[in-house]
């Protein structure tokens, strides 16, 4: 126990002489800087900063030059879109006539349609306002009706119709004829008759017809009163002049 108690107090006592040592010991000057070291690795790049405000506006100082040269055509744009249509430009000139063409090959008339009638009064129907011309003399393609007294085209063109019909009393016929869509063509003959005697009334005409036009007579429901005998005859007739397209 005593040698423990003496080691302590004889490190205590070194201690102490030490500090007392070093305080009295002078600080010498600082050593010259040393060589420069190698360059360290390049860091990281830094975070991204915030965009600035943007600057002033330069001031002009420059004197302006002068107007270059033109420059080459640059290539073809696309096509634009059509355009509304103009209006119509007046008629040109007439142009020259053109050369004379090709004898055509002769026609041959026995090849050519003739439609034509002829048809007399005899036994017709009564009642209606129809003249039906019962007894036919010739119906050349058979396009006359006899049972209703209607002629029906079916070659278009141009045709004569005419009649002659007897009577003794006053009467009153017409030629009618059909159109496809349109009303009724009339063309009216009078006749008076104060004696009582056989007189002939008469009517004629020329039509333009087209496929199924047809043609007839009527009479007047007051004034068509016909002969009808063995003493005279009542007749009527058509024929095609020449066709048309």
């Amino acid at each position: 126990m005593e040698t423990l108690w003496g080691w302590l107090v004889f490190s205590a006592l070194a201690l102490s002489l030490a500090s007392a040592a070093t305080q009295d010991v002078c600080q010498a000057p600082d050593g010259r800087n040393g060589a420069a070291g190698t360059p360290g690795r390049p860091g990281r790049p830094g975070l991204k900063g915030q965009r600035g405000d943007p600057g002033a506006p330069g001031i002009r100082t420059g004197i302006r030059g002068i107007k270059g040269d033109e420059g080459d055509p640059g290539p073809p744009g696309n096509p634009g879109k059509m355009g509304y249509p103009g209006p119509n430009g007046p008629l040109g000139a007439p142009g020259a006539p053109g050369l004379k063409g090709i004898k055509g090959n002769p026609g041959d008339i026995n090849a050519q349609p003739r439609p034509a009638f002829s048809a007399v009064r005899r036994n017709p129907p009564t009642g209606g306002n129809v003249v039906i011309f019962d007894l036919v003399i010739t119906n050349e393609e058979g396009r006359y009706q006899s049972n209703s007294g209607r002629f029906v085209c079916a070659v278009p063109g141009y045709y004569y119709f005419s009649f002659q019909v007897v009577s003794k009393w006053d009467i009153c016929l017409s030629i009618m004829s059909s159109r496809r869509g349109q009303l009724p063509f009339s063309l009216g003959f009078c006749d008076i008759n104060s004696k009582g005697t056989f007189q002939v009334l008469s009517g004629s005409t020329v039509l333009q017809l087209q496929q199924g036009d047809q043609v007839w007579i009527e009479k007047d429901p007051a004034k068509g009163r016909i002969y009808q005998g063995s003493e005279a005859d009542s007749v009527f007739n058509g024929f095609l002049i020449f066709p048309s397209a």
